[in-house]
């Protein structure tokens, strides 16, 4: 497994600004449906019960680190440093906007996995970096002191290139489909079904398209990728939920909290392997990427397959009440 995973990191995936691009979009659209089904009013539940917010977030951005710096360490003699690197940066990554409409599925609590992808955006500016820096030069000391290799490590955030994004394909939709939800109760009724089926359409279109590009690369790889990205979401998936039934959350707090633990933004650590000022050249290697991209298919699929196991498989839309 090691010297197939040594072969990765001479390999560069093909994914293209305009690819970027059309999955910021689709995420966005879906974004907008999920707004389409959300009561404001949720919100004010949250202030008085701050809670499960708290779980949330420790959940997501000192839980889910550690666990995967352990499970690195436990890996280290079948994996090689830019593999473990690349587990420890979508672990480091804050929570997936695609949770969202996760958790909608899931019937879990949407405004409390709002609440959490909202904190863990603007929070990852500061805890994306901090945990990366941490945990990966913590693994690469235990890794050049056991192995007696070393890797040069450098880590800068864009923060105004982050903003932007996450302001693109999360805000403007949210705030737009709140809106439209507002002006047109009853136009949203008869629409927001269509919309899900429609965006998720979209989506595995285009993921199918940059899976198709990299098709070769997948085969030749997959196997080894899938059994460390399989077992590092399924850890992540399980933390979140039990983490949340320790501290005593309500079954509805642990689908959300376990599906935002579980599904990262992988495609900010894609934009941070492929920015040359943040990662050069010879740093962006295969493991790195080879992670982050199979983590972003995989956790779309164990997500969909977790919320429809908790939902029974229905798309129809939540009961609550819209105001007009």
């Amino acid at each position: 497994m090691l010297e197939a995973l040594k072969l990765i990191d001479d390999i560069s995936l093909n994914i293209t600004g305009a690819s970027s691009l059309a999955l910021n979009i689709s995420i966005a659209f879906i974004m907008f449906g999920v707004a389409l089904e959300l009561d404001l009013r949720e919100f004010v539940k949250l202030f008085k019960s701050p809670k499960p917010v708290f779980v949330g977030i420790f959940s997501q951005f000192l839980l889910m680190p550690a666990l995967t710096f352990g499970l690195v360490i436990l890996f280290r003699n079948y994996i090689t440093p830019t593999v473990g690197l690349g587990m420890i940066l979508v672990a480091a990554c804050p929570g997936g906007n695609i949770s969202n409409f996760f958790s909608n599925l899931a019937r879990g609590n949407l405004a409390l996995s709002v609440s959490l992808t909202a904190f863990s955006s603007l929070g990852g500016f500061i805890l994306t970096p901090l945990n990366f820096a941490f945990w990966g030069n913590l693994y690469l000391d235990f890794y050049i002191s056991t192995a007696n290799a070393a890797l040069v490590l450098h880590l800068d955030i864009p923060f105004w290139n982050v903003m932007q994004t996450i302001f693109i394909i999360l805000g403007i939709p949210l705030v737009l489909g709140v809106l439209f939800r507002h002006r047109f109760p009853k136009i949203t009724q008869r629409i927001v079904v269509t919309i899900k089926r429609i965006s998720i359409l979209i989506f595995f279109t285009i993921l199918g398209i940059l899976f198709s590009r990299n098709f070769d690369n997948f085969i030749n790889y997959i196997f080894y990728v899938f059994i460390l990205v399989f077992i590092h979401n399924l850890i992540a998936l399980a933390a979140g939920y039990n983490i949340a039934r320790l501290t005593g959350l309500d079954k509805q707090d642990r689908k959300t909290i376990s599906i935002e633990t579980g599904i990262q933004n992988t495609s900010l650590a894609i934009a941070l392997l492929i920015n040359p000022e943040i990662f050069p050249a010879d740093m962006a290697k295969g493991g790195l990427m080879f992670m982050a991209a199979w983590y972003g298919v995989w956790h779309i699929l164990s997500g969909l397959t977790i919320a429809g196991i908790w939902s029974g498989f229905s798309l129809k839309p939540r009961t609550a009440t819209i105001n007009a």
